[in-house]
């Protein structure tokens, strides 16, 4: 466990890249490699303070860094033995993310261990079995502590320098160890082996050993177990098998076999023998590291809420459950349903033929193909981006996602006529609740719009920061964290970046080593934050994703690249959570403000693909449209598909509001100049009367309610009461907005709409007569497709004609294009949905006016 964070000390300042050394053909049931992420991290480092206690004592540093490291040897000396006190527990699993199988919990299998994790039974297993756990755990310190002292040796006497001319060592004792520890630990180092931004070359060509060079149990074995689990011979099964492993892994190894039912190729994947056994023993050794590890964070950081072994708790289970291969089908059949529920393209899960599998037995078809890590970097990204767009998918859209998507998971397909990438090895699956899904889709949107204030409350929901945060400390704190990480490249560019802003590059390494110690301290000490058990699954989908992204592509940016599919997810979903993330964006002041046709294009261009970036070439830049963004038509289009029905919902109130704006401003305007062309009474001064408009006669006016079918209701009324009951003043917030839509109509459309928009179809008839005329020579008026009529309608319209002509032709010429293809190029379904709309402005329209009206009945 520990070894694998010292591989990752070798990595000094080398340049990085990535090596593979196995075979280009590769089974889709190749085993897969577990992966830890953080918490194993975590735990190296409890080893690592330690390993540098055993040095210092011995004279290997100054005596500052001897005082230190021999407080932190007693330190966890005492909570070592505090731990062995109280006796090893296998892992809990109460509060589990890992999809399990509910309907066989309790079975046990021929040697009494369960077959779904049960931690209660684990135990009951142990405890018949003497010391074979406190053996593991001696086996485990034997390994781990030498190799620790060796490495925090090389580093205080000669530094990163002295790590990185042993690099090759190092790395190459590290595997060793990892394969003589067996399994569980394999499984760490296939993880780290896909980091190229953490690790240097060195470890990455040694770790990657793992991936393909895992000896394979004996063939005999494998057929007898085969034959045990189907409980037949198997030329009753199998008409022909591969005398050969296609691929051994540190779980399992697969053979390729032909069906003797209908044919056809499958993989056949066969659980190595007592594996189960080992891997349960490995989960106590670990958990007794979290104990240890968890109570020198508690004695040296108290304010930290992180609860470590609950994160190990996690991964334990999810391990464990990999050895269940009839779960590991169920799970593959259930993501292979969503994914076409989904329509998701380009990706394909092999079919499981479940009527063969059981808990040591996994048949499923046979996939022709290439591991996608060691396809061409064009390749490796245009696949790259199917993957993470069906990983997306999974996670935040139905709540049930591969939390193991290695490069031996993933896989180019020979044959593409079922899709391009092949999504293997389903035997980690995780779920996630509605709720934590909506707030990790609201979190990626505030991070690329670098709304820290917001993201804050994201962490709290997520249960990364509690309620009683200091917000004037995290906040700050979360733009130095998060930003470099925004920015892509990874760990490598990540500490670059870092080294940028404490100003280590401006030869002030001093103050700039001062300045993040402060800001680490601050973070240990006054920001109580902690990782959720489940993020334990969800990291390590989401470092494996990006550490084959950046072998490809080192300036690759996970969060940037995930904004797309945010972004549908936004136009699509009518979830209120959903919804208010979607005005959080549109809107200027978190919803509460105006809708602004920037904003809503750049999410329109984003949900295509196109994002626009501020300055910093980092971030969402929300109010510039990008300058290759979409066409009107394509956005047109987009509106009115089924993908952008959330954001026709709530286009549909704001339209109703503006055609309400501009339809009380054009029918004041016309208000005002009837009044103006009133005649004036000339006997005023001696004999007033009423206005002509100030009058009330009869009018027939429409109902605001709704269950009386909008009838009409006989009023006394005056003209003047009719218009300010119908159409009320413009407040100076709706006057600027009602400027914001002629701006609108004239940058898209010319003068002429935008004369008509803003109620000035009195003072401008010429505008409405170019614009009826233009509808009529273009053929676009329904009815009306007559060619001298066209013609006719065509010369009128160029009498019409304003001196600055030219200068308007290429918006009336858009105009025309588009109003051609709104009547004429829209499919019957996408004609539909716009009448729909329509008919639905105009109802709610005519409804606000008779509701105003109202106060006029008798």
């Amino acid at each position: 466990m520990a070894s694998s964070m010292c591989v990752g000390s070798v990595r000094a300042t080398s340049n990085i890249h990535s090596s593979s050394s196995s075979s280009n053909r590769l089974s889709h049931s190749r085993a897969v490699p577990l992966t830890t992420h953080r918490v194993h991290r975590r735990h190296a480092q409890s080893d690592r303070r330690h390993a540098v206690t055993v040095t210092a004592r011995a004279g290997g540093g100054g005596p500052g860094m001897a005082g230190a490291a021999q407080v932190a040897t007693v330190a966890a000396l005492e909570v070592s033995k505090a731990v062995r006190n109280k006796g090893v527990e296998a892992p809990d699993a109460d509060q589990s993310f890992v999809a399990l199988d509910e309907e066989r919990r309790g079975q046990v299998d021929a040697e009494g261990l369960p077959v779904v994790y049960d931690k209660d039974l684990i135990q009951k297993y142990w405890q018949t079995q003497g010391n074979a756990l406190q053996q593991r755990w001696t086996e485990f310190v034997g390994y781990s502590v030498p190799y620790l002292t060796r490495v925090v040796g090389m580093l205080i006497t000669g530094g990163t320098e002295e790590l990185q001319k042993n690099g090759a060592t190092l790395a190459k004792d590290a595997r060793v160890i990892f394969e003589k520890l067996g399994p569980t630990y394999i499984k760490m180092g296939q993880m780290m082996s896909v980091r190229p931004d953490v690790l240097p070359p060195d470890a990455l060509k040694e770790l990657a050993i793992l991936q393909d060079s895992v000896k394979p149990f004996p063939t005999e074995i494998a057929l007898r177990t085969i034959e045990e689990e189907l409980g037949r011979p198997i030329d009753e099964v199998f008409s022909e098998l591969s005398e050969e492993p296609i691929a051994a892994a540190s779980l399992a190894q697969v053979y390729r076999g032909k069906l003797v039912e209908d044919g056809r190729w499958v993989a056949v994947k066969v659980q190595r023998p007592e594996v189960l056994s080992t891997v349960s023993k490995d989960l106590y050794v670990l958990r007794r590291a979290a104990e240890v590890y968890q109570g020198l964070v508690e004695r040296f950081a108290p304010q930290q809420r992180t609860n470590y072994v609950a994160l190990l708790n996690e991964w334990a289970v999810g391990f464990y459950t990999e050895l269940d291969f009839m779960n590991e089908g169920r799970n593959q059949q259930k993501i292979k349903d969503l994914l076409i529920r989904e329509k998701v393209e380009g990706v394909y899960v092999p079919e499981v033929m479940h009527h063969l599998c059981t808990r040591r037995l996994l048949v499923t078809e046979w996939i022709d193909g290439v591991k996608l890590s060691e396809c061409g970097e064009d390749e490796i990204g245009e696949l790259t981006a199917l993957g993470q767009e069906c990983f997306l998918v999974q996670l935040l859209q139905v709540g049930f996602f591969h939390s193991d998507p290695h490069p031996g998971n993933l896989m180019r397909m020979d044959d593409q006529s079922k899709g391009r990438l092949a999504l293997l090895d389903f035997g980690l699956v995780a779920t996630v609740k509605q709720e934590d899904q909506d707030t990790i889709v609201s979190s990626i949107v505030h991070l690329a719009n670098k709304d820290y204030a917001s993201l804050v409350d994201d962490f709290i929901k997520l249960k990364i920061l509690p309620e009683d945060c200091d917000r004037s400390k995290v906040e700050p704190l979360m733009d130095k964290a998060l930003s470099p990480y925004v920015k892509g490249g990874g760990a490598k560019k990540y500490e670059e970046e870092l080294k940028k802003m404490y100003g280590f590059e401006d030869g002030n390494a001093v103050g700039g080593f001062q300045a993040m110690t402060q800001d680490m301290l601050t973070v240990m000490n006054d920001i109580p934050f902690s990782i959720p058990p489940y993020f334990a699954l969800l990291a390590r989908a989401v470092v494996t994703l990006e550490g084959i992204a950046l072998g490809a592509d080192p300036d690759y940016r996970m969060v940037m690249e995930a904004y797309p599919f945010v972004a549908r997810k936004l136009l699509s979903d009518d979830r209120p959570e959903i919804q208010k993330a979607l005005q959080e964006v549109l809107y200027k002041g978190g919803g509460e403000g105006q809708l602004t046709p920037e904003r809503l294009a750049v999410l329109l261009n984003s949900a295509m693909g196109i994002v626009s970036r501020s300055s910093e070439s980092v971030f969402v830049d929300f109010d510039s449209v990008p300058e290759d963004g979409i066409s009107v038509k394509e956005a047109v289009r987009y509106l009115l598909s089924p993908q952008a029905a959330s954001l026709r919902d709530l286009l549909e109130g704001e339209a109703i509001t503006a055609a309400d704006i501009l339809l009380r401003q054009a029918t004041r305007k016309l208000y005002s100049r009837y009044t103006a062309s009133l005649p004036t009474n000339p006997f005023a001064s001696f004999l007033p009367l009423p206005a002509l408009n100030e009058i009330p006669g009869p009018v027939l006016l429409p109902t605001g309610d709704p269950t009386k079918g909008g009838s009409l209701v006989p009023v006394i009324a005056s003209p003047e009461q009719l218009v300010e009951a119908a159409a009320p003043k413009l407040t100076r917030d709706e006057e600027l907005y009602a400027l914001s839509l002629k701006d609108l109509a004239k940058a898209t459309a010319g003068e002429d709409v935008a004369s008509v928009v803003s109620g000035d179809v009195v003072a401008e008839p010429q505008a409405v007569a170019r614009l009826a005329l233009a509808a009529l020579a273009s053929g676009s008026a329904p009815g009306l497709d007559n060619a001298a009529l066209k013609g006719l309608a065509s010369q009128l319209r160029e009498q019409l004609l304003p001196a600055d002509a030219e200068e308007r032709a290429d918006a009336e010429a858009s105009l025309q294009e588009l109003v051609t293809f709104l009547t004429q190029d829209l499919s019957a379904e996408e004609t539909a949905t716009l009448n729909e709309f329509a008919d639905r402005i105009v109802a709610h329209s005519w409804f606000k006016v008779a509701s105003r009206l109202s106060p006029l009945f008798p």
